[in-house]
């Protein structure tokens, strides 16, 4: 077989081998590898012998054969391989890795030897083969007119071979017994990365985009981490495809959500770099090796498939050599050192400036793409606002949602979004989005993903944070139960199912919207909802107590902002007690919010839940205190005065007073009392009204309980006010000064001063108005009483046009009227003066002035509108005044 004088000629096909990792090997067997060596030649010529093969030379772990049969030279070459797998090894591991590599050229013989650059190309060929592959080029490929049975070759693609200009199509000998997947060619000019082409373009992530970069040019390991869906995947592919000409080696995307195993980990990230297992070492030493020296960056996508076996992985990689970056997606941080954590966070739902906000534009984009190109109109844009805002602005429920708008209009699933899992995930069975895996084919799908993940504490409190609609402090996750929570929170947040907010003094924890709809669904799944909920009404209720006392249960004045961030929090409970809680702690929470529904111009809002809330009593029977249902209807009345319901407002007055005299607390039938002189007044019936107001503001001073009495106080002066009677209004109002003082809820409005600012504007006293409407409309503001704030701009309105400033009186007018129209208010008793006092500027004005000045001021929010009406020029230090010039 070895004779020279036989060698082929004409069309000769070269075949070159040899071992993969045989330095490797030789030290691992030392004296014994000179045993595996003879072994392996053996075994490699008796297989070769069947194609007629004349082998050359065989030096070290290297053979060179010649055929003349192209086929047979294939046939060999399978027979070969198959021969040494099947071979009976001293140690499995000890099993050479041999790697062959077939060219077809012309070539003549001379001396016993070729001299001709087929043979140079065919040990190329061979060199770009991997331990246990066959690889050809097209040349052997072409001259293989009939391929052996069972054997097939596929197509590798163009490759540039060391040493020769252009590039040469090569193949894989796929065949029964040999293995089939391998990495990419040993190419000396490989591709530059191996990224992900995604289908879609990126929408935002600008501010992350440019500090990645950054991170990874201080940082050799960088971590995203999130919510599932919240874009990680997305967002790495497009930073490290910014970065590809930056690492000489390469850029190497590894996908590791389909690994099964903890093994699989190791052979994912190795096939990405090109790399296979050596004899004798781990895949984890082989990758450490291959990392020294090199500067390239890794990919590892979604590590929190297999954490424990990714962490040591990263760690030996980074290890081997200075130059290795890896940038991470994982929904956990890997817990190495050196890491750099970025928590990403889901798009932002806030327009801006320069349009809409980052969460609106994919949604338009994607949306645009679900109607074959045709983007969505004008009218649809504030309905696809309250999408994104619904969905926290997470990018994978964005994207389905934009996939339901194939079936639905932008307002049907604003109607929708509500119910989140069920209106995303329809019709999803089937079809996934581009370039989406199996747990992203769903909300469902990508939350089970994360939750199974959980231990039993953890999941547990998951469940029972769904109760929150925002974002909470600790005490608040203490309240719902189950011992100390801070080690499953942070289960959760590192995790990324829990939204971690930091702050100077205390620190807040929501869940992204999509996530509550999952753990609320589990909730209820799990049995544990009627319990968990309840903790919740109890903690809103705690909450609102809170806001009337200080830390050490002192009453203090009752600020409105303190209310503000429990509003969606109220409605939850409000939810729970209207279908499936106790109405009579519904009613508790909608009764102690009452100043809170007017001032924020939500009666209408507060009158609905009430309805509901009596109708579930009568659904179950529900046995109430009657002291309790006197203040609900108290409140009712309070509600349906603000949206100008009066007649709805005198009815439950009354019944307010029924359940009062039940109760027997005379000051709880004072304050109901108190109250009913406002609808009567709202409905024309004045005379009954001052009579009202005049007997129970008597009977309370009998009863040594005045200061229940304040609304009728209130309601008196007005009355005085209107007819004209400014002594006894004053008289009154001053009187009632120490009542409101004493009462923590009302101080803060300062209804006091700011009726007699109205009293000395009708006596024409512009410094006392001044002052006194000055105090009120900074407390009133200052304590968050919207809508008092708003009437009180007219008043001021007022003061300017007695100051001879017409022009500011018409910018606050409008500026009054705008916050009225907000906070959808009743005129009140005071409206037909307001509109008297605006013909009067309007005639001082002119029509286009006024219009102008009172259009500007409609523009304004009610903050600036405040800080405008608080510079007006105090009288006293205009310049024509005499208060304090001093006569010669």
């Amino acid at each position: 077989m070895s004779a020279r004088t036989h060698l082929p000629n004409g069309l000769v096909t070269f075949l070159f081998t040899d071992i993969e990792g045989s330095t490797r090997l030789a030290q691992m067997l030392g004296v014994d590898y000179r045993a595996v060596l003879t072994e392996h030649r053996r075994v490699l010529w008796r297989a070769l012998s069947t194609g007629d093969g004349v082998v050359l030379f065989t030096e070290g772990d290297s053979l060179f054969v010649a055929f003349a049969d192209a086929t047979a030279a294939l046939r060999a070459c399978v027979a070969a391989q198959r021969a040494l797998s099947r071979h009976e090894w001293p140690d499995p591991r000890t099993r050479p890795m041999v790697r062959m590599g077939l060219h077809t050229g012309y070539a003549e013989p001379v001396d016993g030897e070729y001299a001709s650059p087929e043979v140079h190309r065919a040990a190329r060929v061979a060199e770009a083969a991997h331990g246990g592959q066959v690889l050809c080029s097209a040349a052997t490929a072409a001259a293989a007119r009939r391929l052996p049975d069972g054997v097939a070759l596929s197509d590798l693609g163009l490759h540039r071979l060391r040493g020769f200009d252009g590039r040469e199509r090569l193949y894989q000998v796929v065949a029964a017994g040999l293995a089939p997947d391998f990495p990419r060619p040993r190419t000396p000019v490989r591709p530059p990365h191996n990224l992900p082409t995604p289908a879609t373009s990126l929408i935002g992530r600008a501010a992350e985009r440019q500090r990645l970069p950054e991170l990874l040019a201080d940082h050799r390991l960088v971590t995203v981490t999130g919510a599932g869906g919240v874009g990680k995947t997305r967002l790495a592919v497009e930073v490290a495809r910014d970065l590809v000409g930056e690492y000489p080696d390469g850029v190497w995307f590894v996908d590791l959500a389909g690994t099964g195993d903890p093994h699989q980990v190791e052979l994912a990230v190795a096939g990405a770099l090109g790399l296979r297992p050596e004899p004798g070492r781990t895949v984890a030493q082989t990758l450490a090796d291959h990392a020294a020296g090199r500067h390239t960056l890794v990919v590892l996508d979604t590590c929190d498939a297999q954490l424990p076996a990714v962490a040591p992985l990263v760690g030996r990689l980074l290890d081997g050599g200075s130059g290795a970056r890896v940038l991470a997606t994982s929904r956990e941080p890997l817990g190495l050192p050196g890491e750099v954590v970025w928590r990403l966070p889901p798009l932002p739902v806030d327009a801006t400036a320069g349009g809409p906000s980052d969460a609106v534009a994919l949604l338009l984009d994607r949306a645009a793409a679900a109607r074959g190109g045709q983007p969505p109109c004008d009218d649809e844009a504030v309905y696809l606002d309250r999408v994104a805002t619904g969905l926290s602005g997470l990018p994978l429920a964005l994207e389905l949602a934009a996939a339901r708008l194939r079936v639905l209009s932008a307002g049907d699933l604003a109607a929708r979004i509500d119910d989140v899992l069920a209106t995303l995930d329809a019709g999803c069975g089937g079809t996934s989005l581009p370039g989406a895996g199996d747990r992203h084919r769903t909300i469902q799908a990508a939350l089970d993903w994360s939750y199974r993940t959980l231990d039993a504490p953890a999941a547990r409190l998951l469940r029972r944070l769904s109760v929150f609609a925002g974002p909470v402090a600790l005490p608040a996750v203490e309240s719902l139960g189950g011992g100390d929570p801070l080690d499953p929170l942070a289960t959760l947040v590192d995790k990324s199912l829990v939204q971690a907010e930091p702050r100077a003094e205390t620190a807040t924890y929501r869940l992204l919207r999509p996530i509550r709809a999952y753990a609320s669904r589990a909730l209820r799944d799990t049995g544990e909802e009627e319990a968990i909920r309840d903790r919740h009404v109890a903690w809103c209720l705690r909450q609102i107590r809170a806001a009337h006392v200080d830390a050490n249960g002192r009453p203090v004045t009752l600020s409105l902002y303190a209310i503000d961030p429990l509003a969606d929090e109220v409605r939850g409970a409000l939810r729970w007690t209207v279908s499936r809680g106790a109405a009579r702690d519904g009613l508790a929470v909608a009764t102690r919010l009452d100043q809170w529904w007017c001032e924020r111009g939500l009666a209408s809002e507060a009158r609905m839940w009430l309805f509901r809330l009596y109708e579930r009593v009568r659904a179950t029977g529900e046995e109430l205190p009657e002291g309790e249902v006197a203040a609900a209807y108290h409140a009712h009345a309070a509600a349906a005065g603000a949206d100008g319901e009066y007649v709805e407002g005198l009815r439950f007055s009354q019944r307010a007073e029924a359940s009062a005299r039940g109760a027997g607390e005379v000051g709880l039938l004072v304050r109901v009392l108190a109250g009913r002189g406002a609808p009567l007044a709202g409905l024309g019936q004045v005379d009954d009204a001052e009579r009202v107001c005049r007997e129970v503001t008597g009977w309370a001073r009998r009863e040594g309980v005045w200061s229940d009495a304040l609304l009728a106080v209130y309601t008196l002066a007005q009355i005085l006010l209107v007819r004209g009677a400014l002594d006894e209004a004053a008289d009154l109002l001053a009187n009632a000064r120490p009542l409101e003082a004493s009462r923590p809820a009302e101080r803060g409005r300062r209804t006091v001063d700011a009726l007699l600012g109205l009293v000395a504007l009708r006596r024409g006293d512009v410094v006392a108005a001044h002052d006194h409407l000055a105090v009120a409309l900074r407390s009133r503001m200052g304590f968050g009483f919207s809508a008092q704030s708003g009437e009180t701009l007219n008043a001021v309105a007022v003061r300017c046009l007695a100051g001879d400033d017409p022009l500011t009186a018409a910018r606050l007018f409008g500026a009054a009227q705008a916050a009225r129209a907000r906070l959808r208010l009743a005129a009140g008793p005071f409206g037909p003066y307001w509109h008297e006092q605006q013909a009067v500027a309007r005639a001082v004005l002119g029509d286009v002035m006024f219009d102008a000045a009172y259009a500007e001021g409609a523009t304004l929010s009610l903050e600036d509108a405040v800080a405008v009406a608080l510079t007006v020029e105090h009288p006293d230090l205009a310049a024509d005044s005499g208060r304090f010039s001093h006569s010669s």
